[in-house]
């Protein structure tokens, strides 16, 4: 019950784009076509899980024995940066055009705060190991859910007849803070 409870509030309830706002700059950059937006969701969803998994392992296997907990931040950004090569050097290999279509934001999942955010917190909220990969599933989930969604709105606003001062990034975030509200409807589920 407690890991279904983590993946719907990873999802939905806590979302780290539209509950959180942490995660903003890919989510306004790279949501302008579905295809993009479906690639960074799943670039951030394997480094998010797996960084989840990983740091979870530093913590309690090298920072906590060896009393190294202010090195939290540090360990864990090495972490991520080292799985983001590791993904931009996979998807230039499988997806050249995925690859151009990404360009600078691929490389910034490493300083994505959500990616960052949802290990500290594993780490806060004292989950263990499955929980904390659960969790780190969830919320990578969320945010492809976001990214995706405010693509397909974003597509749809190309073909839609807009005032001239609300054209471009204006309506982007405007339609942005609607999501975001309408996803706190979920804040009391859980």
């Amino acid at each position: 019950m407690k890991i279904l409870l983590i993946l719907v509030s990873g999802i939905f309830v806590n979302n780290f784009i539209l509950s959180k706002f942490l995660g903003i700059c890919p989510f306004l950059g790279v949501s302008k076509k579905l295809d993009t937006a479906v690639g960074m969701g799943v670039a951030v969803t394997f480094v998010m899980t797996l960084a989840s998994a990983i740091t979870y392992i530093v913590q309690y296997a090298i920072l906590n024995p060896l009393n190294l907990e202010y090195l939290q931040t540090i360990a864990f950004i090495l972490v991520i940066a080292a799985l983001v090569q590791f993904v931009e050097m996979v998807i230039k290999k499988t997806s050249p055009t995925l690859y151009m279509a990404l360009g600078v934001y691929l490389p910034l999942i490493t300083t994505n705060c959500a990616v960052l955010g949802v290990t500290i917190l594993n780490i806060q909220n004292e989950y263990n190991f499955i929980e904390t990969i659960i969790n780190g599933a969830a919320g990578a989930l969320g945010f492809t859910l976001a990214i995706v969604l405010f693509a397909g709105v974003r597509e749809r606003l190309e073909l839609s007849d807009i005032p001239k001062p609300l054209q471009g990034f204006s309506i982007a975030l405007i339609s942005a803070s609607l999501m975001a509200i309408s996803f706190l409807g979920f804040s009391g589920m859980i």
